[in-house]
């Protein structure tokens, strides 16, 4: 395989990315415009998707939105349908849009997890098979999930939200079989702590917590977005080419080392 330009590796290409307005979702918009992409990110607010928009478009890179709700599929689809209407193509769809609050199993209500497998199981589908729909027919497409590590180890007071993205990587794997000999490679992406708005919110609200997480992490710090960014946009680009039906987890050894550094002696 020839080794790509990466300043310019998605030229002409057009990607896709849901909960795109902010963290991660933000982080990896940027990125594949700064290598010459078309981003449209898909939210249900516009102010900070427009916000995305706007950062892509002054730093030379080209980029829209979409309003859009995840949980509705129709709308869903209409609004890739568009794109593709528009651009001529979908090269890569980032299904990146998430809902997550911790709470005990035994408190979680029936609405709760209604509203977590939604988003983020159900939304993911949704729009992976609006954009499969054009892909397919293309005979070429990179389709990236992002989830947590938690999906397979567990974690307390993520039941709802385990058992999306737990659903999220069988269904990344089932995709990735039937559709691989049809060119598009379906894969996954599962950060471990990262500095965004939206996480320390909703997992670590107090510093005693975020310190707790941070402690249980090897590389002894929380990742940035841009560095998830990265690895997302390796796994969209033509360098993974050969790899479907993949999870990449980008955690400083988090779910390695639980383990073992929940001991302070084992850090001597």
């Amino acid at each position: 395989m020839k080794i790509p330009n990466l300043a310019n590796e998605f030229d002409g290409r057009v990607a896709v990315i849901t909960g795109g307005g902010s963290g991660i979702g933000r982080a990896v918009a940027r990125r594949y415009g700064a290598a010459g992409g078309k981003i449209v990110v898909l939210g249900r607010r516009e102010e900070p998707l427009a916000e995305t928009v706007e950062l892509i478009r002054a730093a030379g890179g080209a980029a829209d939105y979409v309003s859009c709700d995840v949980r509705d599929a129709s709308g869903v689809a209409e609004a890739i349908d568009g794109v593709v209407a528009r651009e001529g193509r979908i090269d890569a769809l980032v299904n990146n849009a998430a809902g997550n609050f911790v709470t005990p199993g035994e408190n979680l209500s029936p609405n709760g997890w209604k509203a977590v497998i939604d988003i983020v199981l159900n939304g993911s589908f949704y729009a992976t098979h609006a954009a499969a729909q054009h892909m397919l027919s293309a005979g070429t497409g990179s389709i990236l999930n992002v989830i947590a590590t938690y999906a397979w180890h567990g974690h307390p007071g993520t039941v709802h939200s385990a058992a999306a993205k737990g659903g999220i990587v069988a269904m990344t794997r089932t995709l990735a079989v039937e559709w691989a000999a049809r060119g598009v490679r379906v894969n996954c992406i599962a950060p471990g702590p990262t500095e965004t708005e939206g996480a320390g919110k909703a997992l670590w609200g107090t510093d005693a917590a975020r310190a707790r997480v941070q402690g249980g992490v090897p590389a002894g710090r929380f990742a940035s977005p841009e560095e998830i960014a990265e690895s997302a946009s390796f796994l969209m680009s033509d360098r993974a080419d050969y790899i479907t039906g993949e999870v990449l987890v980008v955690d400083g050894g988090q779910w390695l080392g639980k383990s073992v550094y929940t001991d302070e002696r084992a850090r001597a």
